[in-house]
């Protein structure tokens, strides 16, 4: 008696090639960015692409004759594809670890435990890679994003609260465009004390190289260099052990001490994305008002160009966080619509009273 494997039915062929063909593309995807990348992360990606390779053999192996000799992936793996053949930042890596984090491995019979294994492992190695990407743009996107949101919320929630008050269209332009003005300024103003402050506690807790000098002259016996290290957060005996080592000229003072890793980035810099990115914010909700339009198709207007931004902005902190694009898009939308819908309330109500 002979065990064989059931004839594929047509559902099964089709699945197998659509992965096929998903392998395939996720493998160009990974070269195509190794390709704008050197050193260690070329490697890794370039590592990632033979990964998918052999997922590609095993579909290829189950398909047989049946294999096509060309295959499209889904438009999310092409549309990936496309953006990582001209741009491939940290943007692409955010999609591409979305991509792996829905692998459809985990629940399929015909995939290995292996490749189930390799796909949850893939997003993580993505994950850090991405990480290194958000870590060199924290700094002056922070500035930027929340500069901008900013702009956009406090500057149409001013715009409709003053609307609402029922006062003119020049008043409700004056107003807009002073709030432009001082809102850009106090977040510059505020970014750079922000940065600049934050470097300069970071300053202070880096090691005086002079104290270097003071290592040939300590007591053997005593040996109070282990004071440094255990007020750096070592246990006694691990401060004790290094102290040993640098008394016995093994390594430096100032080398022990872990490096810090946090991305502050400069304060001119930053001071200046939150100028710019709160004035083109703020800018949006006034265009109705500076082509002369008044009334409720001003407000109207000025709402749909807010909520536009605002989609667009939560949608690109989703890509890059790794979150759902739509729902940041939508929670910053909610968020920036009911502020604005709070303010006009309260001048609609205070309009009212006075009138």
């Amino acid at each position: 008696m002979t065990n064989s494997k059931p004839e594929p039915t047509p559902r099964d062929i089709r699945r197998w090639r659509r992965y096929l063909a998903a392998e395939r593309a996720e493998a160009a995807v990974y070269r195509d960015l190794a390709a704008k990348r050197s050193g260690e992360e070329r490697e890794i990606l370039l590592a990632l692409a033979d990964a998918e390779g052999r997922h590609e053999e095993h579909w290829l192996a189950l398909l047989g004759d049946r294999a096509p000799a060309s295959l499209k992936g889904d438009v999310r793996t092409r549309a990936l594809g496309f953006l990582a053949r001209r741009f491939g930042g940290v943007f692409v890596l955010a999609l591409a670890q979305r991509a792996e984090s829905r692998s459809p491995y985990e629940g399929d019979n015909d995939a290995t435990a292996r490749m189930a294994a390799d796909e949850r492992i893939h997003e993580e190695v993505i994950r850090g890679l991405a990480g290194r990407g958000r870590l060199r743009l924290s700094g002056s996107f922070r500035a930027a994003v929340f500069g901008a949101n900013d702009g956009l919320v406090s500057n149409l929630a001013l715009i409709l609260g003053v609307s609402g008050a029922g006062v003119g269209g020049p008043t409700i332009l004056l107003t807009g465009v002073a709030g432009l003005l001082a809102g850009a300024l106090s977040m510059a103003a505020g970014e750079y004390v922000s940065v600049r402050s934050q470097r300069e506690l970071l300053a202070a807790s880096i090691p005086n190289p002079e104290a270097a000098a003071a290592v040939p002259a300590l007591d053997v016996d005593v040996n109070e260099l282990a004071l440094v290290y255990r007020a750096r957060g070592e246990s006694e005996a691990a401060a004790r052990a290094h102290a040993d080592r640098i008394l016995r000229g093994g390594q430096t003072v100032t080398a022990s001490v872990p490096a810090q890793h946090e991305a502050v980035g400069s304060a001119t810099s930053a001071a200046i994305s939150s100028f710019l990115f709160f004035a083109s914010g703020a800018l949006l909700p006034v265009i109705p008002y500076l082509f002369g339009m008044d009334g409720v198709a001003a407000v109207a207007l000025a709402a749909a160009l807010v909520g536009v931004a605002l989609l667009l902005t939560g949608a690109t902190v989703g890509v890059l966080s790794g979150a759902s694009p739509l729902r940041r898009a939508l929670r910053q939308l909610a968020i920036g619509y009911g502020a604005a819908a709070v303010t006009y309330l309260i001048g609609a109500l205070f309009g009212a009273t006075v009138l």
